[in-house]
């Protein structure tokens, strides 16, 4: 006698309604897409940084900005952050996996724009 096995398919889960107010996949997108989101992203596609090297590649940020959107990214999963106990404490800022699996278009995206600008001038 053969035994069989019965295939439960698991219940796909819901969508997320990503056009009504209460989405959180919104919050997520708001965040990433936020004026210097973006630049946290494409900033740590390659390496991690500490907080003041990061604050140093996106000109224009102040800190205040930079810790209020790394809050945020780091609470959305995107990016992960590391404090080495020392005096004062060293910060360290890095992507997830989801971070980069985000971030990998938008350096995309950056790298096309770059790509299709006029040379500028050396003026």
């Amino acid at each position: 006698m053969t035994g069989s096995v019965q295939r439960i398919r698991a219940e796909a889960a819901e969508p997320y309604e990503v056009f009504h107010t209460d989405c959180p996949a919104r919050d997520v997108v708001d965040h990433v897409t936020s004026r210097w989101g973006v630049w946290v992203l494409i900033s740590l596609r390659s390496n991690d940084l500490r907080f003041y090297e990061l604050r140093e590649s996106i000109r224009g940020v102040s800190e205040k900005m930079l810790a209020q959107t790394l809050r945020a990214l780091v609470q959305d999963g995107l990016v992960w952050r590391e404090v080495e106990p020392t005096t004062p404490p060293q910060v360290t800022y890095g992507l997830t996996e989801f971070g980069r699996d985000i971030g990998e278009p938008l350096t995309e995206l950056f790298d096309r724009i770059t790509r299709r600008l006029p040379p500028r001038d050396a003026g």
